[in-house]
């Protein structure tokens, strides 16, 4: 049994644990470098207390990056973690997520879903937003908005909306080979002449070779970054890109764990380092890989998977907590054709800005999610 935290001597238990899929098509299908999407196909976790608090989480499953499918979450939350969960302390985040790294290897989306949920009713529990629990750096930052990989001039005419949207941090995905992405990027470029800073994802798609003639090439449109340009773990090759081209390269898919992170730092393999929730399997693995690279003098941005308001809610209270956080990919809301959340991130063009309700700060429409309360199989 959980031992007592509370000042008051109340104990606070974990009374039920449900879990189920949340499908929201997207307003156009989404492609990058590893494959197309068309759906979020995600899964929601709902955490009770025996005091009535309730507590959200999600996870995203991109099964080409982080090997997790929709079923597999569900089987991993209802069928291993459930059982653990029941009675035990919610406020006990670290002894609990120490617990599910024991019995339940990878499986990112399971553990960061339960996690998320706890850290909502942590908030709750104590009356505060999670960013102010964190230390609250600053409630309100500027995202950037991504425009998937497709012909030149169909990504060109992307542009003009975001920016009178209010978007002036772009996000330009290739990686497909470096002869058509120079056209892409160029396309972008005239179309945003000048009104918008460009980020650039290439999401392991290139060689080395390739990456840094490509990069070169690419100098002149002043870009911000580049993120995983050469397939996940050579660290080598890597570094090599980053010594020979002038504009900053990031670590994404690279960098899964706070060991990862701590290896990239090592070998000076990157300059920046993308955080995603869904690969660091937690919000505590996500915050030790940012006080390492905080360590280190490098800064970090949080991206996500094709996730709903409510586990971009979460990464955006990661955002607002620390000052070494200086870069933020949130967009995936937008390209939704719904939105089951009440409350949570507000996104205005690129502006996002945190509520300052308890925890999240947010309420789903449970009517959004097939709910189930045992291990389930289509």
């Amino acid at each position: 049994m959980a031992r007592d935290l509370s000042q008051g001597g109340l104990m606070v238990q974990i009374r039920e644990v449900r879990a189920g899929y949340m499908n929201i098509k997207l307003k156009q299908p989404f492609t990058i470098a590893l494959g197309t999407v068309s759906e979020a196909r995600n899964v929601v976790v709902e955490i009770e207390t025996d005091q009535g608090h309730r507590g959200w989480g999600e996870a995203a499953p991109m099964t080409l990056v982080t090997g997790d499918f929709q079923e597999g979450i569900l089987q991993a939350v209802l069928g291993y973690l459930r059982p653990l969960l029941l009675g035990q302390d919610p406020r006990q985040i670290a002894r609990i997520s120490a617990t599910m790294d024991r019995v339940l290897q990878g499986n990112y989306g399971a553990r960061v879903a339960v996690e998320i949920a706890l850290f909502d009713l942590l908030g709750k529990i104590y009356g505060m937003p999670l960013y102010v629990l964190w230390g609250g750096h600053d409630n309100t930052f500027e995202s950037d908005y991504t425009i998937g990989m497709d012909e030149p001039q169909i990504m060109a005419s992307r542009v003009e909306p975001l920016l009178e949207q209010g978007y002036r941090i772009l996000k330009v995905k290739v990686g497909e080979n470096g002869q058509k992405d120079l056209k892409r990027v160029a396309a972008v470029a005239e179309a945003a002449s000048g009104r918008a800073s460009l980020r650039l994802d290439a999401n392991q798609g290139w060689t080395v070779k390739e990456a840094i003639a490509t990069i070169k090439a690419m100098e002149k449109y002043n870009l911000e970054l580049v993120e995983e340009p050469i397939p996940r773990g050579n660290l080598d090759g890597l570094a090599l890109i980053r010594q020979r081209v002038n504009i900053p390269i990031m670590a994404d898919e690279t960098v899964f764990s706070p060991r990862d992170a701590l290896e990239v730092i090592k070998r000076g393999a990157a300059d920046l380092i993308n955080i995603k929730l869904m690969k660091a399997g937690g919000l505590l693995a996500a915050r030790k890989i940012d006080a390492l690279a905080a360590t280190a003098g490098m800064e970090c941005m949080v991206g996500c998977m094709i996730e709903s308001r409510l586990s971009i809610t979460a990464a955006a209270h990661l955002v607002a907590s620390s000052p070494n956080i200086t870069r933020a990919d949130l967009d995936a809301p937008g390209f939704l054709v719904s939105d089951p959340v009440s409350g949570g991130a507000e996104f205005k063009g690129g502006v996002c800005t945190l509520p300052e309700r308890p925890g999240l700060g947010l309420e789903l429409d449970r009517q959004a999610v097939e709910f189930f309360d045992q291990p389930h199989s289509r």
